[in-house]
């Protein structure tokens, strides 16, 4: 299939130069202007998502060609793009920043994939026409690449930024699309795993109202809009990578998926790989919720326990209950946070909180990353959710560590190909019907992580009506 999709990439020279909280002021502009807004993020990030999500006022659907196929990556770009407005790719870390030296799995690797034009977000500090040199060399490094103009973020004074625009213009022939001065009140706090989440934010209104009055203010958005609208056709065939989902008859199996402030990170396909699979889903709060509704399955994502121990620790009673739940057999998935509340504690400096006791595991955070990036896992052994010998890519991003770990009844699912894991080359703790892990998988990458989890749910609840 071929579209004319009006579309473009914000890209930076690093990760932490401001691209995420310009492409939120302009997604907030635009939407103001009653404009349609298709957003998209590069790589496997959840909190850059969620708040693009929240500007465009649409699920943000993740692009990352490690985790699933090039030709799966143009069929969702082309699933989920929007002919009538535009579509906004964030990039992640530096433009040609991937997993080596040949920028395999880069942003601008994405941006050729997609024939997408590219906006360079550049962070001037003590900078000036040095800066002419580096856009120069993003411009030249790879003449596939479709760099169409830059935008000057953190600029000190007028001074240094007519000597940027000039530098810029002179000498790499690209138009200076905006020049956004330093703002030391701009509410996008950032912490351990880059921005605050906007589950946790406290003015998250505020905060994009505030990012849409700077993005009138200081950039130049008809023109960027209209240079979007001037990307060449795309191109995908609807067929690649799709899945023929068999309809079988089971019952319909309930799943509950925790989701709220402390357990937030979920791929918008990994739930609705679930529902297309006739899985009725049902949102459940670790924090708020007394205890665990009745439930054939439970799906707990990524998120931030670590900063809610002390609600998720108070909360004794929903602990209770999820923990009789796994010892009667409900099949539990986790991943990350996931793993760590299924434990029995979590240290946070020189205090530690009781967690749910599934596991015979404590975990403590630490002040650095135990585990970051990309993940290959070979399933070594039989489980609730996964095949013997299938081999599957995911990513981990984590400051927690297991403090201990007690050969209670539990075994390792996974070798790890790829990636720290949870203790040496082991991961996938498994006990009893749960299966709990470092890693998160995309639904669109991992086909058997959605037919395992409704297969285990699906059995369960036969199981449960058979012993009625």
């Amino acid at each position: 299939m071929t579209g004319c999709f009006p579309r473009f990439v914000t890209a930076a020279l690093r990760g932490g130069a401001g691209k995420t909280t310009l492409s939120l002021g302009m997604i907030a502009a635009w939407k103001d202007l009653g404009r349609r807004v298709a957003v998209f993020k590069k790589g496997p990030d959840f909190i850059d998502s969620a708040w693009l999500s929240l500007a465009a006022k649409a699920p943000c659907r993740n692009l990352d060609t490690y985790l699933f196929s090039p030709g799966v990556a143009r069929r969702s770009f082309g699933a989920h793009a929007d002919p009538g407005g535009l579509s906004l790719i964030e990039g992640n870390r530096g433009l040609y920043d991937g997993l080596d030296s040949r920028g395999t799995h880069s942003t601008a690797e994405l941006a050729k994939l997609l024939r997408a034009p590219v906006v360079l977000v550049l962070d001037c500090g003590k900078v000036t026409r040095t800066m002419a040199a580096m856009v120069l060399g993003c411009r030249n490094l790879d003449p596939g690449v479709d760099l169409r103009g830059v935008i000057l973020n953190q600029v000190a004074r007028s001074r240094q930024e007519q000597v940027l625009r000039a530098a810029i213009s002179e000498c790499c022939d690209l138009p200076v699309w905006g020049a956004v001065p330093r703002m030391d009140d701009f509410p996008f706090p950032e912490r351990h795993l880059g921005l605050t989440p906007p589950q946790e934010h406290r003015w998250v209104s505020k905060a994009l109202e505030k990012a849409a009055d700077a993005a009138r203010k200081y950039l130049d958005l008809e023109e960027i809009w209209r240079m979007a609208h001037e990307a060449p056709a795309f191109s995908w065939d609807p067929e690649e990578g799709e899945e023929r989902l068999e309809r079988r008859a089971l019952p319909q199996p309930s799943i509950g998926v925790l989701k709220d402030s402390a357990f937030q990170f979920y791929y918008p396909e990994n739930l609705q790989a679930l529902a297309e699979r006739g899985a009725r889903l049902i949102e459940i709060s670790a924090v708020r919720d007394r205890g665990l509704p009745e439930l054939d399955a439970l799906y707990i994502g990524g998120g931030f326990p670590e900063t809610h121990a002390e609600p998720l620790a108070a909360n004794a009673s929903f602990r209770r209950s999820l923990r009789q739940a796994i010892e009667e057999g409900l099949p539990v998935y986790a991943e990350c946070g996931g793993l760590m509340y299924l434990g029995e504690s979590l240290a946070l400096g020189d205090r530690c909180y009781p967690m749910v006791g599934a596991l015979p595991a404590a975990f403590a955070m630490e002040k650095r990353p135990q585990g970051h990036g990309y993940t290959l896992l070979e399933v070594e052994r039989e489980n609730p959710f996964y095949p013997s010998g299938l081999v599957f890519k995911g990513h981990e991003f984590h400051y927690s560590r297991v403090l201990s770990l007690r050969d209670s009844g539990v075994y390792f699912a996974f070798r790890v190909r790829r990636g720290a894991g949870i203790q040496g080359s082991q991961d996938g703790l498994g006990y009893k019907n749960v299966l709990a892990t470092y890693s998160h998988v995309h639904a669109l990458g991992t086909k058997d992580w959605a037919e395992g989890l409704i297969r285990a749910a699906a059995g369960r609840r036969l199981a449960v009506s058979a012993a009625v």
